[in-house]
């Protein structure tokens, strides 16, 4: 069993992001879930990011931050689109992490400090033509990280994984969901 924190994406805490927490939970982890969005979502990707743009994507990241306050320092951190920039920064900067999962985006490791623990897993999942999934960076991690696996899959939709989600993709939403529970018990 893995303790999990799990950080949503710019449309915000939507009900997809929860089923995938409940699964998270039914598979027998403990999952946080904050809302980082004081309870706001948007239908439109472009309306939430533009939310995040006027709030800062500082004050995201931060909130994200504050998320793990008072959790275990042993948290495995999972984050959607928006949400992995917190949790890459958490795996990368907190002591105790035991891994990360990223779906939909990744960050260059010298945008917080420029190292990946040793001994912390990465788990990076995006579709190969996805403009928003930074596939070029997921690549560089793969090289740089002892422990990270890389997951593409066909197609160019961003949140492929929201069952919520006009962009949902029930075929590769599933195989997510297979690889990232082999990571947690691998982890667990």
């Amino acid at each position: 069993m893995a303790e999990i924190l799990l950080l949503h994406h710019a449309q915000g805490l939507t009900a997809g992001c929860l089923a995938f927490a409940d699964e998270l939970r039914a598979a027998g982890h403990v999952v946080h879930a904050p809302d980082i969005y004081d309870g706001k979502t948007f239908a439109e990707l472009d309306d939430g990011i533009a939310y995040a743009r006027k709030v800062g994507f500082d004050t995201m990241q931060e909130r994200g931050r504050q998320a793990a306050d008072g959790l275990p320092d042993e948290l495995v951190y999972v984050g959607f689109s928006l949400g992995a920039m917190p949790a890459q920064l958490l795996a990368q900067t907190r002591p105790g992490a035991r891994g990360a999962v990223l779906l939909h985006a990744s960050i260059p490791l010298s945008e917080f400090g420029g190292a990946w623990p040793g001994g912390v897993a990465l788990q990076i999942h995006t579709m190969e033509d996805d403009e928003l999934g930074d596939v070029d960076v997921a690549r560089e991690l793969a090289e740089t990280v002892d422990e990270a696996q890389v997951f593409l899959y066909p197609g160019d939709r961003h949140l492929f994984t929201d069952s919520s989600l006009p962009a949902y993709d029930e075929a590769a939403a599933a195989q997510v969901r297979r690889r990232v529970l082999a990571f947690l018990d691998g982890i667990g």
